[in-house]
């Protein structure tokens, strides 16, 4: 199974144009993926409210863009526009393989009211590779708020260690009806995303950190598949804001102890412009 994360800044490349079919077709040239993983999905955000917006719906048209598999949209922000229109904006899983069940997990948004921030959501996936089934769940923490971001990962923990208790009682072989039908939640567990943290940020530990009831703690695959190597940066190697400004290594992915040993490479393409972002790639065997 590969796996692509990428942040994609509405489409944006570092040359300020915005073209959801060049972000498919880099995705392409990256990796010949089964599942993509992106962060700042844009619907109706025309330009000066994103920088060089263009209003589309970039959720229909990246979906549109990938024939064959299946789309699961996660809305963080909906707004009100002032075309009468709603404007959304957060985060996709697309992939090829089948899609047991969705779910989409708002995370934690503690006022703040000293920094600028926006609502943000945990997309989940639960998909079925060749080695079994997993869970996908891809995310963007808040930029400006530690509270908020805190409180986010403090989210995405309690959100995979719930998922994990459902997969020692699935209850699968039961005869509930309809919407109460439950489908497989399986243990193995991927959570990928811009984290807005660095690899030696303490909240970077905090995801890592054991957890109560014998659940498999989460470790970073790329730390896993690369011992004592340095994190890529991930940002702001093309596009500052300030001149020199540094290079930032906030992407990452983390599996837990099932999916570890299958863990066949982890790496970031530092070449391309399309994004502000790099993405992250993932193979697992």
């Amino acid at each position: 199974m590969k796996l692509i994360t990428w942040n994609v800044q509405w489409c944006r490349g570092v040359d300020h144009r915005v073209d959801p079919a060049r972000v498919i077709a880099e995705a392409k040239r990256i990796a010949d993926f089964d599942v993509l993983c992106l962060q700042e999905v844009a619907d109706n955000y025309p330009a000066p409210l994103l920088p060089d917006g263009r209003a589309e719906d970039q959720f229909a048209l990246l979906a549109a863009l990938l024939p064959g598999y299946t789309a699961v949209p996660g809305v963080a922000v909906d707004q009100a526009g002032a075309d009468g229109k709603r404007r959304r904006f957060g985060n996709m899983i697309l992939t090829r393989l089948p899609v047991l069940q969705a779910y989409r997990h708002l995370l934690p948004y503690p006022a703040d009211h000293a920094v600028p921030s926006m609502p943000r959501i945990a997309v989940e996936a639960v998909v079925r590779a060749p080695f079994g089934d997993v869970r996908v769940i891809t995310t963007h923490l808040e930029y400006y708020s530690v509270k908020k971001r805190s409180a986010q990962v403090e989210g995405l923990r309690a959100i995979y260690s719930e998922g994990a208790a459902y997969a020692d009682n699935p209850r699968v072989t039961e005869r509930d009806e309809g919407p109460y039908q439950a489908q497989p939640r399986p243990l193995a567990t991927v959570i990928t995303g811009d984290f807005n943290l660095e690899p030696d940020d303490p909240l970077h530990a905090r995801m890592r950190a054991p957890l109560p009831g014998g659940i498999p703690a989460l470790v970073d695959a790329w730390e896993a598949a690369h011992p004592g190597k340095k994190h890529p940066p991930t940002f702001k190697i093309y596009e500052k804001l300030v001149p020199g400004e540094p290079e930032l290594h906030c992407d990452f992915i983390f599996v837990n102890a099932p999916l570890r040993p299958r863990i066949v490479q982890v790496a970031v393409d530092t070449a391309t412009q399309v994004s502000d972002h790099q993405p992250v790639v993932l193979e697992l065997r």
